[in-house]
């Protein structure tokens, strides 16, 4: 998520909306550690990663999601 800080600085000054995924825990191997982060500004901009893999996607989407409704949500991802 540090990573991230200084992008995600520059979208908050600028008054640009954006959502964050964060990794909070893995079981077992996974291509990200908890900490891990993605973010998705309004105009559709990616920074950072959640998982480097297939499930990149579907982390988007719910940045999308997020950034539509306004509301936060808790998501499982499974093998």
């Amino acid at each position: 998520m540090l990573d991230l800080r200084d992008q995600l600085l520059r979208w908050y000054e600028e008054g640009r909306a954006f959502a964050v995924a964060t990794v909070v825990a893995v079981h077992g191997s996974a291509p990200r550690s908890p900490g891990s982060a993605l973010a998705v500004g309004v105009d559709r901009a990616v920074i950072g990663s959640a998982s480097g893999s297939c499930v990149e996607g579907a982390v988007y989407d719910l940045c999308q999601e997020a950034l539509a409704s306004g509301a936060c949500t808790l998501e499982s991802f499974g093998y």
